[in-house]
């Protein structure tokens, strides 16, 4: 692209347009400072450490960090940075928007039907799903597993995000605004594939909004239900639900969002201007690629779906999960999964990844030696903000540095 990921705001949910800016809390009259909630082990001072730095630099007003060594839960922080008074203390347990994290979720999803005998990986999504295929013939070849490994045919980067062009939309389709996720088919429908599917991997939202309808139509629950029903309570996750778009509508335990951007709402036609994170975008469209809530404890939870077999997915579908796709395997070795960027190192598959949404950003990972992480933000980098991506690398140092780790687990303590 022509304009850099700052300048575009281009995330693992899409562009975000900005008219106007407005103030982050972080910024409130008096010197913001650091405060703490949870378990963070003297062993594992580093880390804490890392997140704490790395707030303070952002002026990121609430974050968590949860990490797990060989299934135990050995670290669990919520991080408060801020100045003003309505910013709540975060607890470990506070809920976030995950964002893009949402997509191993939905893979898992659609795995766990393969594995059950309800459909095929290789079943074309036209077919489950009745899509017209006059306009691009192309599309009888989009299988449920190039959409979860984003060789489909849609790149975002030449065609827009499709769950972000609701004001497009609707003009196109002649309706008042919101958009709903029948409304994108519609829309997507009625235009060419960018590419052959299989050809080549381009990183896909609206791939991942159809995942979440064949869920549904193959289960004959809503997605919600059923990722709750089949995937999170097996594992053991209770607080994981999907988000909702206005602050009005927060869980109980749900964090506020923030962002220097505003804009006018797509969630009606009233032109209102609105902080970008309730209302510039329409939250209920995301669900399978970006919808979720969960705290970094219930993240690397759920992480260990995928370190055996188990009541929710069985070997087999773990290494469907991770397996290399077609076409797609980058110049350093890593390929996109499902749901997971996937890397082999000595003796181990790390698989990783990030979310951004307006007023988000995440990162989960499960690397070498048994150690999982995920961490949870609610900003992300915008014009002018520090990078956002040296968290990883920060988090590496400090975790490769530890020379003895806790042997107790904390999960009991955050159910």
């Amino acid at each position: 692209m022509a304009l850099s990921r700052r300048e575009v705001f281009k995330v693992g949910a899409g562009l975000m347009p900005a008219i106007a800016l407005s103030g982050s809390p972080a910024y409130a009259a008096g010197a913001p400072t650091v405060t703490a909630t949870g378990t963070a082990p003297s062993q594992l001072a580093a880390l804490d450490t890392v997140m704490k730095t790395y707030i303070k630099e952002r002026n990121i007003p609430c974050a968590q960090l949860a990490a797990v060594k060989n299934g135990k839960l050995v670290l669990a922080r919520g991080y408060r940075y801020s100045s003003d008074t309505a910013v709540p203390a975060v607890q470990p347990t506070s809920l976030f928007r995950i964002a893009s994290l949402s997509k191993n979720i939905t893979a898992a999803a659609v795995l766990r039907l393969a594995q059950d005998g309800k459909v095929s990986l290789g079943a074309k999504v036209a077919d489950l799903l009745g899509l017209p295929t006059t306009t691009d013939p192309r599309l009888k070849n989009v299988t449920l597993w190039r959409l979860m490994q984003h060789t489909g045919g849609w790149d975002r980067d030449i065609s827009g995000d499709y769950l972000m062009a609701d004001r497009t939309i609707a003009a196109k389709l002649g309706m008042p605004l919101p958009v709903g996720k029948s409304d994108i088919v519609a829309y997507a429908g009625g235009r060419p594939l960018d590419f052959a599917p299989g050809a080549r991997m381009a990183y896909s939202n609206y791939g991942y909004l159809l995942l979440g309808l064949v869920v549904e139509k193959v289960s004959g629950q809503s997605y919600e239900s059923y990722v709750k029903q089949k995937l999170l309570a097996p594992a053991g996750v209770t607080r994981m639900r999907l988000g909702r778009g206005l602050r009005s509508q927060a869980a109980a335990g749900e964090v506020p969002y923030y962002s220097q951007y505003t804009s006018k709402t797509v969630l009606d036609d009233s032109g209102a201007v609105v902080p970008a994170p309730y209302g510039g975008f329409n939250m209920g469209n995301h669900a399978a690629n970006g919808g979720w809530l969960a705290s970094a404890v219930d993240l690397v939870r759920w992480a260990r779906v995928f370190d055996a077999a188990g009541p929710v997915l069985n070997a087999t579908s773990i290494s469907r999960a991770f397996a290399k796709p077609e076409i797609g395997v980058s110049a350093d070795g890593s390929w996109y999964g499902c749901g997971w960027y996937v890397r082999q190192v000595t003796g181990h598959l790390n698989t990783w990844h990030n979310g951004s949404l307006p007023g988000t950003y995440t990162y989960l990972a499960r690397l070498q030696q048994g150690f999982t992480y995920a961490a949870v933000c609610d900003q992300r980098e915008e014009t002018g903000t520090p990078d956002y991506d040296v968290l990883s690398s920060r988090m590496n140092t400090a975790w490769n540095g530890v020379s003895t780790w806790p042997t107790g687990d904390l999960f009991p303590k955050y159910l």
